[in-house]
């Protein structure tokens, strides 16, 4: 039964991949490709659902389709909840009481609680991240299971990041995600079995720590680095939690040009040789740093040869699913469309997608600036800092900053941590910059995102990367000769066009508007022979606004629906290609 039956009273407007969404394929694919096992089974699909909204109303009696939020057409809610409780049923398969029993949570906003066969086992704070829950030792042994979660949710009014959602949405502001919006699956696994991979790079290949839980007695970790082909290239065997290393004669290095993916296989093995456990993952090898020798901008380097990080700004909204993408075709479209008009590279603002969009940008080729989700920000103030988030959300920004740099710690594609953006919840700045990087040493730092405007700090100097913004632009910043980072323009453009058929309901709006297709292209065009000249002269990287419209932001390179590609690609295509090769000459 197609999801529709249910939802004809929302909004209208769908994507391509809307009407094949139902019940019983809603994202079946593997939710964490960097760490399989063949034991497994997605909950995804109807839940029983009941919603608390913010007036108090409670609404009974109705089902959702998971992982949809209630906001969503596709979750067959489209109602913002503050409270939530979701409840199912599910089996256990008889093989798999041999082992532990894991219960997976790709992300719940803002927080959940969750009880197995009505016994309270977790609570988890944060709308970004995953977190596990061990279920083995309440299962039922010959019975149906059940699970329940509870989820809260105030939005923008409360102390959780948030990113660009809002109870009151509009202008830049977005449609709120609340509750369960990524995967719920089911995993077995041994008593004795990986829990973590961490994996570190480098030209020549790469260290890796295998967490293994359960081992009591001796075993040991077997490691596998296989080519595209299936060529076994390099091996290594030690302890749980030793570091071992990997290297790979006439390593194949990863670029957007080149995407090369090297598959790894894990295994625990006991004092007997017997296979204990198997996990199967991927890496590549790959480096990125700023040059500060020699006189002159400071230039990104990746794989030590300059790159300009030419890119998009992408939200991650969708009009039928929200916060998430009605398939994981859906996910990989907006990654190819990305890579068909010329870019290298593509901002992820202020959200934190499902493992799945990151795996695509590892496999397309496509260098990744990853977003802390900023705390609520009231953007009506003047300009300038605003005061100090409270205490609380203080510590639950730095909590989950923390996860979201753990939790993608291994995804080859991110080359740039940003902190913060525009001066949203903005504070400590030059601290939490400095602890990025001391956690992540092996990758770029943006302090602050559009420095010069809106209600950001002063530059504290932090990082590796000077970020302005500037509409319509680009920018033309400068830095001091002795300034050791790389200058970016980290937003410019958004130029609007207004396709009649494909609009979100209210007033459409952008920096500036336009008439037709063929003026944005020209528009375009202007604005990128600009980029050139600065990329040749002093920039390392600039983001466009955006990849698509969202909501009534009409500034997009497409139309919210996915359906109209509103600027003439070959055109654009040629001249982003144009400014990388500016920027990336030796």
């Amino acid at each position: 039964m197609s999801v529709m039956s249910e939802t004809t009273e929302l909004s209208s407007m769908s994507t391509p991949w809307t009407y094949q969404v139902n019940p019983d394929n809603a994202h079946p694919e593997h939710p964490r490709p960097q760490l399989t096992r063949p034991n497994w089974r997605t909950l995804n699909g109807l839940w029983d659902y009941v919603g608390q909204d913010e007036n108090g109303a409670v609404h009974r009696g109705e089902r959702i389709l998971v992982p949809y939020p209630p906001e969503s057409r596709l979750s067959r809610i489209g109602r913002r909840d503050e409270r939530m409780w979701y409840h199912r049923t599910f089996d256990v398969p008889p093989e798999w009481r041999v082992g532990r029993v894991l219960l997976h949570f790709g992300a719940v906003d803002q927080t959940a609680t969750v009880w197995v066969n009505h016994q309270p086992l977790a609570r988890h704070e944060g709308g970004y991240t995953a977190f596990t829950v061990d279920i083995t030792d309440v299962l039922r042994p010959d019975a149906e299971q059940e699970v329940l979660v509870r989820a809260d949710d105030e939005g923008n009014r409360g102390t959780f990041a948030v990113g660009k959602q809002a109870n009151r949405p509009g202008g830049i502001l977005y449609t709120g995600c609340s509750g369960i919006w990524q995967t719920v699956w089911l995993e077995a696994v041994p008593a004795v079995h990986v829990t973590e991979l961490d994996m570190e790079p480098d030209l020549h290949g790469f260290d890796l720590v295998a967490h293994v839980a359960g081992a009591h007695g001796k075993v040991a970790v077997s490691v596998e680095v296989s080519a595209a082909g299936g060529e076994q290239v390099a091996s290594a065997r030690g302890n749980p939690g030793e570091r071992l290393r990997l290297d790979v004669p006439d390593p194949l290095l990863w670029s957007p040009d080149h995407p090369h993916l090297y598959d790894v296989t894990v295994r625990v093995v006991g004092d007997d040789g017997a296979v204990l456990d198997e996990v199967a993952s991927y890496t590549a090898l790959r480096t990125v740093r700023v040059d500060t020798e020699g006189d002159g901008p400071r230039r990104v380097l990746l794989n030590d040869r300059p790159v300009f990080l030419n890119a998009p700004l992408d939200q991650g909204y969708w009009p039928d699913g929200i916060y998430t993408a009605p398939t994981d075709e859906a996910l990989r479209f907006d990654l190819e469309r990305i890579k068909a008009l010329g870019f290298n590279s593509v901002r992820k603002h202020v959200k934190v997608e499902p493992m799945r969009w990151y795996h695509w940008a590892d496999k397309l080729g496509l260098l990744v600036w990853q977003d802390m989700p900023s705390l609520p920000v009231v953007l009506d103030n003047p300009p300038g800092p605003q005061q100090p988030p409270v205490v609380v959300a203080r510590e639950r920004f730095e909590t989950e900053l923390r996860a979201m740099l753990h939790q993608l710690r291994n995804v080859p594609s991110i080359v740039v941590w940003v902190v913060f953006n525009e001066g949203w919840g903005e504070y400590d700045t030059a601290r939490i910059t400095e602890e990025v990087k001391a956690t992540d040493p092996g990758r770029l730092v943006v302090a602050a995102s559009g420095v010069n405007c809106c209600h950001s700090h002063p530059d504290s100097g932090a990082g590796d990367v000077y970020d302005d913004h500037t509409y319509v632009g680009p920018g033309r910043p400068e830095l001091a000769a002795t300034d050791p980072r790389a200058i970016v323009d980290g937003e410019f453009g958004g130029v609007g066009l207004v396709v009649e058929g494909h609009l979100w309901p209210g007033e459409p709006m952008a920096y500036e508007m336009v008439s037709d297709r063929d003026r944005l292209t020209e528009r375009y065009v202007e604005l990128s022979t600009e980029l050139e000249a600065l990329a040749r002269d002093r920039l390392s990287g600039a983001v466009y606004t955006q990849i698509t419209d969202v909501e009534n932001e009409v500034n997009g390179l497409l139309t919210y629906d996915r359906r109209v590609v509103k600027v003439a690609v070959p055109v654009v295509a040629e001249r982003n290609r144009a400014v990388i090769a500016a920027g990336s000459r030796t």
